[in-house]
């Protein structure tokens, strides 16, 4: 029996403060990198009063429409690992994220807090793009910025919205063509 591909599952986290806890991630995206139909995208109930408008301003979310309408922190991230369990009938889940500091923390912890495990393993580890492209490239970190990798790849007009589905996608695509700059298997 041949063993399944892994499926890069590039995450992008919208929040309206600087750590989970205190503050609430508002919006989780995922997409499959290579399979541009596999997508998962949704809004959350917020899980505290405290939030810092700029933050919440990036992502242009309505905070109080949330708190009325998004589904509770439970149910979304149910949802999120029957989504990338499912996954598991085609490939190996791989968690993605740029950067995966910043998404893995939020991701990991709603994971554990609301389901008590992360369909993406104990750790919450996975791939963070920036480091993959400096392994990869041999370049500094300054520039190994999403932009500069988009640039190189000739992706400059996939856009960077602050939508957490459409910038999982873009980072999806990102990751496809930065796989596809690997040297052939010898």
């Amino acid at each position: 029996m041949s063993r399944l591909p892994e499926l890069y599952v590039a995450v992008d986290v919208e929040a309206d403060g600087p750590i989970p806890g205190p503050y609430s991630m508002i919006s989780l995206g995922m997409a499959v990198a290579g399979r541009a139909e596999l997508t998962f995208y949704t809004e959350l109930r917020p899980i505290s009063d405290e939030y810092v408008p700029a933050a919440l301003a990036v992502s242009g979310l309505d905070r109080d429409r949330l708190l009325r309408e998004a589904p509770a922190p439970e149910e979304a991230m149910a949802a999120a690992a029957r989504w990338v369990n499912g996954l598991r009938r085609i490939g190996r889940p791989v968690f993605l994220a740029a950067p995966a500091v910043w998404d893995g923390m939020f991701v990991h912890w709603y994971f554990l807090r609301f389901t008590g495990k992360s369909p993406f393993g104990a750790t919450g580890s996975g791939v963070d793009l920036r480091s993959y492209w400096m392994g990869l490239t041999g370049c500094e970190w300054a520039e190994s910025r999403k932009g500069a990798i988009k640039h190189e790849l000739g992706l400059e007009g996939v856009p960077h919205t602050h939508h957490a589905g459409e910038d999982a996608a873009e980072l999806a695509q990102v990751f496809e063509g930065v796989l596809g700059r690997r040297r052939p298997e010898v």
